[in-house]
C-alpha cells in the first residue's frame, strides 16, 4: 500500500512537472513577438527589406484599441558592414513608426506607416489592419552604389511594441515599480552583396 501511494505521488509529480514545462515553453515562445519571413533584396537602385512581425498585440493592447486608444510600434533598423578583418561599421540607422487606430463610431481601423511615404490603409476588419500593421514591405535601406561588391553586411531590426509608464513622470519618484515594455529581440540577417 505504501509503495502504491508513493508511486501515485511520483506519477502526479512527474505529470505536473511536464505540464509546467510545456506551459512555460508555450508562453515564452508562443506569445513573444518576433520577426519572420525576412527577405533582403535589391531593386534597380536600392537595398530593400521585407519582413513580418508575429504575436505583436496583447489582449490589453486590443482592449485599449477598441476603446479608442491608438497602438504605435516603433521599429529600429541598422545596416552594418562586417567581416573578419573589418570592425562593424554602421552604414544606416533608421527608425520608423506603424500606427493603428480604431474609429469607434464608424467601426473602421486605420493603419499609418512612416517608412517611405506616409501610407494609410482604412479597413473594416482587424485581420487586414494587423496584416498591414505587422508588415515591412520594400523598405528602402540604402542606395546600391554605397555598397561594395562582394562586401559582407548585416541588417538588424527590432520593434518596441508597447511602453507603459506612470503618468506625469511618477516613475522618477517610484523607481522600484516596474512597468513592462513589449518588444522584440534584435533580429539579424547577414548577407554578401
Amino acid at each position: 500500500m505504501n509503495f502504491r501511494s508513493g508511486f501515485y505521488v511520483l506519477a502526479v509529480l512527474v505529470v505536473c512537472i511536464i505540464t509546467t514545462v510545456q506551459i512555460k515553453a508555450q508562453t515564452e515562445y508562443g506569445s513573444s513577438p518576433y520577426f519572420t519571413d525576412t527577405i533582403v533584396t535589391t531593386s534597380d537602385s536600392h537595398l530593400l527589406l521585407f519582413s513580418e512581425l508575429r504575436n505583436s498585440l496583447t489582449e490589453e493592447m486590443l482592449e485599449g484599441l477598441h476603446s479608442g486608444i491608438p497602438v504605435s510600434f516603433l521599429f529600429f533598423l541598422k545596416l552594418e558592414k562586417s567581416g573578419p578583418n573589418w570592425p562593424n561599421n554602421n552604414l544606416v540607422e533608421m527608425e520608423f513608426n506603424h500606427r493603428l487606430s480604431f474609429d469607434t463610431l464608424k467601426e473602421l481601423y486605420t493603419v499609418t506607416t512612416d517608412e517611405s511615404s506616409r501610407k494609410k490603409l482604412i479597413t473594416p476588419t482587424l485581420s487586414d489592419a494587423l496584416e498591414h500593421l505587422n508588415s515591412i514591405n520594400g523598405l528602402k535601406i540604402i542606395e546600391l552604389k554605397s555598397l561594395n561588391p562582394d562586401g559582407k553586411y548585416k541588417i538588424s531590426i527590432k520593434a518596441d511594441l508597447y511602453k507603459k509608464t506612470l503618468p506625469m513622470s511618477l516613475h522618477t519618484y517610484i523607481p522600484f515599480l516596474s512597468w513592462w515594455d513589449l518588444n522584440t529581440d534584435w533580429f539579424s540577417v547577414e548577407f554578401t552583396y
